[in-house]
């Protein structure tokens, strides 16, 4: 069963599961990611009881999965069916969804990824601004992913880059 935009309200504090890509999607890569969720977690179940979910594709490059686990907790199994999914994708348009060795930020109004050690070292180089805002995939409750997934570059995990 899928969570109606409408009713994903900011008072609700759902799972939030991420899935950063290296790169931005193509139109195709976006219909066919959105089908293949929209099929997948209409039918999304732990044990047998319906999981009340929903995805939204951010900035065009990252698949936020939000699931109200108030209604139903996800099981083991049940996360470990959506990872599937997520593995045939990344593997069909080599999206790099499990590489978790990447930083994402804005620069400049656009979205830039980078391997984290390239990262680290434009920052430590001064190459990369600190005016820049930085994406933080380790958000797990969408009221946390509202308003702390893009930080500035000061109040980020990146400041601690020394």
């Amino acid at each position: 069963m899928k969570i109606e935009e409408s009713n994903i309200v900011e008072t609700s504090d759902y799972r939030v599961i991420i899935y950063p890509a290296s790169r931005p999607f193509t139109a195709k890569e976006s219909k066919t990611i959105a089908e293949r969720l929209y099929d997948f977690l209409g039918d999304w179940a732990a044990h047998g009881k319906e999981l009340s979910s929903s995805f939204k594709i951010e900035k065009n490059q990252f698949i936020i999965i939000c699931v109200d686990e108030e209604k139903e907790v996800a099981s083991g199994c049940s996360i470990d069916a959506l990872g599937k999914v997520m593995r045939e994708l990344d593997s069909e348009f080599e999206l790099g969804l499990f590489d978790r060795m990447k930083a994402s930020f804005v620069e400049n109004g656009e979205v830039k990824t980078l391997k984290l050690i390239d990262f680290k070292n434009k920052v430590r180089s001064g190459e990369l601004s600190k005016d820049i805002e930085v994406f933080d995939f380790s958000k797990n409750t969408y009221l946390d992913f509202l308003s702390h997934f893009l930080q500035p570059f000061s109040r980020s995990w990146a400041s601690t880059i020394s």
